[in-house]
């Protein structure tokens, strides 16, 4: 049966981010079940699952609650919508308790279906809110290069890894990547953390000011930029771009896609860093991926310029069939109750120096250059020679050296540019996980190392 399914996924499956023709030529990886913070594959062997799915699942594989939420809401009411007037309690609820633990300010929430769908709908918020002003030259966005916004045409633009784009024809819609604020590889010799952040914000209003202030709709970033290698912000960096953008009337989207619901150690990537956002985009731990399901969080002044505008126009013409569907929706709602009696955010605190210490060890390894992380998400990244930072050839592929040899030993890690690979545990992973989780990535570079 197992090389039958391997069969029919290479003949049928177009599988996203993989290399097409090499798919045929190997067994894909088929996950069979769940359990906790491991995952089994159809030859039954466990694997801790290290990146949570895809930074998505917070409370591991088999969150019963979430099942009976789901099961609940399919026999109560299974589909309906929320277009012109109409609404279902599901709905309200998340919504309520959404803006409930948003940063102050935020007053609406906007359900969607996915994180890509969440960013297609804050550029559409942020050109409809600079047209209702009557701003309506600011149509172009500011992100940054590393940074992951989704892949849809819109957010796919905004995202700033070439995978992404190559062969797609985007960027479709105006933008411009500004410098990644990765001190490891972009900082100049001696320069400090905040001399750092002030260039890149020095660099930031030359670019704004370049394009012309009156020009720019957004400026969009993930408080930590998650696929892109998971990189941190230095100190003071958020802190001297926002008073850029207040400065030049430029709106702030925080992508919380992979840091919201606790991940950086607080409710929001935002609390961590000091963001005050007009929009927050999230996606994944809403549902802990139980069910697919995102979110935008619009602030109080938007939404008052909405109100507005939509009267002159005759309504607010966005919107999703599945969006804000009953049982996303319910199953949602149900993972903010368990972070909140769980008090995840702050289990997320008590397991996150113990994490840490160990990303920090593996820094002792020739191989790794940089060990970064902040909360339960980190990343190494990978160099030839540690004294010159100096890379490994592109061809020679190591960060997929190293997840392929962690798989051997039971671990399940991602490979993301720059020769890093990221760490992103369920929110649940407890210390002995932990240390399963760090000896088989110590193992794994050994492995690499000496082979």
């Amino acid at each position: 049966m197992t090389q039958n399914h391997h069969d029919a996924d290479r003949q049928f499956s177009l599988h996203p981010y993989t290399h097409l023709e090499n798919h045929q030529k190997q067994d894909p990886f088929v996950i069979t079940r769940g359990d906790g913070v491991y995952v089994y594959d159809d030859h039954n062997n466990r694997l801790l699952e290290g990146v949570s799915g895809l930074w998505c699942t917070s409370l591991g594989f088999s969150e019963q609650r979430l099942i009976d939420a789901a099961m609940k809401q399919l026999q109560t009411l299974p589909y309906s919508h929320l277009f012109a007037h109409r609404s279902m309690l599901p709905a309200i609820e998340l919504s309520q308790k959404l803006v409930e633990h948003a940063p102050e300010g935020i007053g609406k929430a906007f359900l969607v279906n996915s994180g890509s769908e969440a960013v297609d709908a804050a550029i559409k918020f942020a050109w409809y809110y600079q047209n209702a002003r009557g701003k309506k030259n600011k149509k172009t966005f500011i992100a940054r290069k590393r940074a992951y916004h989704g892949v849809t045409v819109a957010a796919g633009s905004l995202t700033g890894l070439p995978y992404a784009q190559d062969g797609f024809d985007l960027p479709a819609i105006p933008v411009i990547h500004v410098n990644t604020p990765h001190a490891y590889r972009e900082a100049h010799d001696g320069e400090t953390d905040e001399a750092f952040a002030k260039r890149l914000a020095e660099e930031l209003e030359a670019t704004i000011l370049e394009a012309g202030a009156d020009t720019i709709a957004a400026f969009i970033a993930e408080p930590v930029m998650g696929a892109g290698g998971v990189l941190l912000p230095p100190a003071d960096y958020f802190d001297r771009v926002q008073a850029i953008l207040k400065k030049h009337d430029i709106l702030f989207i925080a992508d919380e896609v992979i840091c919201g619901f606790g991940r950086t150690g607080e409710w929001w990537g935002c609390d961590t860093y000091n963001i005050k956002p007009d929009m927050i985009t999230s996606a994944k731990q809403l549902s802990s991926a139980y069910q697919p399901i995102g979110a935008v969080l619009v602030s109080n002044q938007m939404y008052d310029a909405f109100e507005a505008y939509s009267s002159e126009l005759g309504m607010f013409g966005t919107g999703n069939t599945y969006g804000g569907h009953p049982v996303a929706s319910a199953v949602a709602l149900e993972t903010l109750k368990i972070y909140e009696e769980r008090d995840l955010v702050d289990m997320v605190k008590q397991r996150s120096p113990h994490f840490l210490e160990r990303l920090q060890a593996l820094q002792n390894h020739p191989l790794v250059g940089d060990a970064r992380g902040v909360g339960l998400i980190g990343a190494i990244e990978l160099v030839k020679d540690k004294d010159t930072k100096e890379q490994f050839e592109p061809s020679e592929k190591m960060n997929a050296k190293v997840v392929a040899a962690a798989k051997e030993r039971g671990l399940v890690v991602r490979a993301t540019p720059g020769d890093s690979v990221a760490f992103c545990p369920p929110l649940i992973i407890n210390d002995d996980e932990i240390d399963e989780l760090f000896d088989a990535m110590s193992d794994a570079l050994a492995a690499v190392h000496s082979a």
